[in-house]
C-alpha cells in the first residue's frame, strides 16, 4: 500500500511543477495582480485625446461664472456711479464759482440762468485758444428771446404802444419793463449789452446756410468778392455767396433796443449810448457818432434845469463857477472829448479834457465814515473753482443761494475823490499827453504821461483788494501809460542818437594809421536815460499788473495743478 502511494507520488510531481508559475519581480507582479484587480469604470480613467465625453460646465463652474457676472456688474455700476457724482460735484462746484464771479437774478428760471452765466465767462475763459464769439452769441440771444417771452421769463412785458414799434433796419423797439424788479431789469440790460458785443465781434462774419457753418466775410466766394482770403489749413470748404447770409444782427439792434425801451436808468442808457458811438466812431461814421455822443449827453443831464447845466452847449467845456458835474456828464464829456481828439479837433478838445481835470481835482475828498464803509463790498472772485472757500460755499448754497449784488450808482450825483476818481484823474493825464505829444509838444506830453503813471500805481498800492472796479480802472491806466511812456521815451531817444551820430566826428585818422577804431564817441543822453527809467518802471510795475494769487489751502493747490 504504501509502494502505491509512493510511486503515485512520483508520477504526480513533474504535473505539479508544470503549473507553479515562473518567479517574476515583485513589483512587476503586484502591479500585474493589482491591475486585474482594479475595476474599470469610466469616470476613473485617463480621458485619452480624442475623448470628449466629459462635461465642460458642471454645478461648480456654473456657480463660478455666475458670481463673476455678478461680481463684474456690481463693480462696473459702482464704477459709473462714483463718475456721474463726480462729474456732477464737479459742474455744481463750477456753477457756484460761475454764479459768484457773473451773479444773475433769482427769479429767473434755471435754464436762463445757467445759459447766461455761460454766456458772461465766455470772453474771460482760459481754456478756449481764442473766444469764440459765436458760441457767445449764441447764448447771449437765447437768453434774450427767453427774458422778452410772455410764456417763460416775460410775464409782465408790455409793447410801448399797442402792436409794438417798429424800426426800419433795426427791428422791434423796445419794451416797457418798469413792472419788473430791478435785479430782473438789470439782467436784461446785461443781456443786451453782451449781445451788442458780440455783434460786434461777428460784424464781418456769415453763416453758411448749407452747412450751418460761420466763415469770415472775406473768404465767401462770388461775385461780390472776386479776390477771397485763402482757408486756413484744415479749415472746411469755403462758402459760395448765394448760400450765405450775416452770421449775427447788428449790434445798433441791441443799442436801440435799450435806448428806446423803458425802465432802463438814465446811467444804463448814457452807456448804450456812448458803447454805440465808440461803435460808430470804429466804423468811420464820425457824424453820426457826434449825434449818438450829444444824446449820451442829454441823458447824462436829465433831471437838471436847463439853467443849471455845468457845461458850455456850445464849447461843451465846464464851466468855473457851476454847479459840480455829476459822474454821469464827467463821463460824457471825456468820451465826447476823445472822439474829437480823435478826428483831429484837438482846439475843441483839450480845453474840454483841461475843464474836466480841473473838476476832478476840486472835487471834495471822501468822509472816514464813506471810506471805511465802502457801498458794496463784494467778495474777489477766486480765478479758479477748487478752492476750500467754494466747496464751503457750494455746501452752504444747499440752503440758502448768493445775495444777489445791489443796482450800482445812478451817477446823478457828484463824485468825491476816492482812488477809482484819482484813477480816472489819471486816464485824463493820459489823454492830454497824448494830445499834446501829437501836435509837436513832446517834452510836455512825456511829461503828462509820466505824471499819469505815477497817480495810478501810487493809487494801486493804496487800494483795498476788494475794490475791484477801482483796481481795474487803476491797471488798465497804468498799463497804457507804461506803454504810451515807452514808445515816446524809445523815439526821442532814437532822434536824440541820430542827431548826436550826425554832430559827432569820429576819432580815427587818415587811413586808421594813428591808432584811431574809426568809432564815434558817444554819450548816454538825457532820452535814452529816461527809456532806461522807463524799462525799470515797467519791471517793477509787473508785479502788480500780474496779480499772482498764492493758493489759499492744499485744496485749492491741489486742484489748481
Amino acid at each position: 500500500m504504501q509502494r502505491r502511494i509512493l510511486f503515485r507520488r512520483l508520477f504526480l510531481l513533474p504535473a505539479l511543477k508544470s503549473k507553479t508559475p515562473t518567479p517574476t519581480r515583485l513589483l512587476i507582479r503586484n502591479a500585474r495582480l493589482a491591475s486585474q484587480a482594479r475595476p474599470q469604470l469610466p469616470f476613473l480613467s485617463t480621458p485619452l485625446a480624442g475623448n470628449h465625453q466629459f462635461r465642460y460646465l458642471t454645478t461648480e463652474r456654473k456657480r463660478w461664472l455666475v458670481r463673476e457676472v455678478y461680481l463684474g456688474l456690481k463693480f462696473t455700476a459702482y464704477a459709473w456711479a462714483i463718475l456721474g457724482f463726480t462729474v456732477i460735484g464737479y459742474w455744481t462746484v463750477q456753477q457756484e464759482w460761475l454764479e459768484r464771479k457773473y451773479p444773475t437774478p433769482h427769479e429767473w428760471g434755471f435754464i436762463t440762468r445757467l445759459r447766461f452765466r455761460i454766456a458772461k465767462w465766455g470772453p474771460d475763459r482760459t481754456d478756449w485758444v481764442e473766444t469764440d464769439w459765436v458760441v457767445i452769441g449764441e447764448y447771449a440771444q437765447n437768453v434774450i428771446e427767453r427774458l422778452e417771452d410772455k410764456n417763460i421769463e416775460g410775464a409782465g412785458l408790455e409793447d410801448l404802444t399797442e402792436g409794438g414799434i417798429w424800426i426800419d433796419g433795426i427791428g422791434n423797439a423796445g419794451y416797457d419793463i418798469t413792472a419788473k424788479s430791478e435785479p430782473w431789469r438789470r439782467g436784461y440790460y446785461e443781456a443786451l449789452m453782451l449781445g451788442a458785443q458780440a455783434a460786434e465781434q461777428l460784424d464781418d462774419q456769415v453763416v453758411d446756410k448749407t452747412r450751418h457753418l460761420v466763415f469770415p466775410a472775406s473768404t465767401v466766394v462770388g461775385p461780390s468778392n472776386p479776390n477771397p482770403k485763402p482757408i486756413p489749413f484744415g479749415a472746411e470748404k469755403a462758402p459760395l455767396e448765394e448760400n450765405c447770409e450775416r452770421a449775427y444782427a447788428e449790434p445798433e439792434t441791441f443799442y436801440m433796443r435799450i435806448l428806446t425801451t423803458k425802465g432802463f436808468s438814465s446811467r444804463q442808457k448814457m452807456d448804450a449810448a456812448l458803447a454805440y458811438a465808440s461803435w460808430l466812431d470804429f466804423k468811420n461814421l464820425p457824424e453820426a457818432a457826434v449825434r449818438m455822443y450829444d444824446w449820451a449827453l442829454s441823458l447824462a443831464s436829465e433831471g437838471i434845469p436847463a439853467t443849471d447845466v455845468p457845461y458850455d452847449r456850445r464849447s461843451y467845456i465846464l464851466q468855473d463857477g457851476a454847479r459840480a458835474p455829476s459822474t454821469n456828464i464827467l463821463t460824457a464829456l471825456t468820451a465826447l472829448a476823445a472822439h474829437k481828439a480823435r478826428n483831429e479837433d484837438i482846439s475843441i478838445a483839450l480845453p474840454i479834457l483841461a475843464s474836466i481835470l480841473r473838476a476832478r481835482r476840486s472835487l471834495p475828498e471822501p468822509s472816514v465814515k464813506a471810506s471805511g464803509k465802502p457801498f458794496y463790498q463784494a467778495e474777489e472772485p477766486s480765478e479758479s473753482p477748487w478752492t476750500a472757500g467754494n466747496v464751503i460755499n457750494t455746501v452752504k448754497r444747499l440752503v440758502a443761494p448768493p445775495t444777489y449784488p445791489p443796482a450800482p450808482p445812478s451817477g446823478e450825483s457828484p463824485p468825491v475823490r476816492d482812488a477809482k476818481e484819482r484813477c480816472e484823474e489819471a486816464a485824463l493825464n493820459l489823454y492830454i499827453g497824448e494830445i499834446i505829444y501829437a501836435s509837436k509838444g513832446r517834452e510836455d506830453g512825456l511829461a503828462w504821461t509820466r505824471e499819469a503813471v505815477d497817480l495810478a500805481e501810487e493809487q494801486l498800492h493804496k487800494l483795498n483788494p476788494f475794490d475791484t472796479d477801482a483796481k481795474q480802472t487803476c491797471k488798465e491806466c497804468l498799463t497804457s501809460g507804461l506803454e504810451n511812456w515807452a514808445k515816446m521815451a524809445a523815439r526821442l531817444a532814437r532822434e536824440e542818437r541820430e542827431k548826436e551820430a550826425q554832430s559827432t566826428p569820429t576819432t580815427s585818422t587818415w587811413f586808421g594809421l594813428w591808432g584811431g577804431d574809426g568809432k564815434r564817441e558817444t554819450t548816454a543822453g538825457r532820452w535814452a536815460a529816461e527809456e532806461a527809467v522807463v524799462k525799470e518802471r515797467t519791471r517793477r510795475a509787473q508785479e502788480i499788473l500780474e496779480d499772482l494769487e498764492v493758493p489759499n489751502s492744499p485744496l485749492g493747490s491741489v486742484f489748481a495743478a
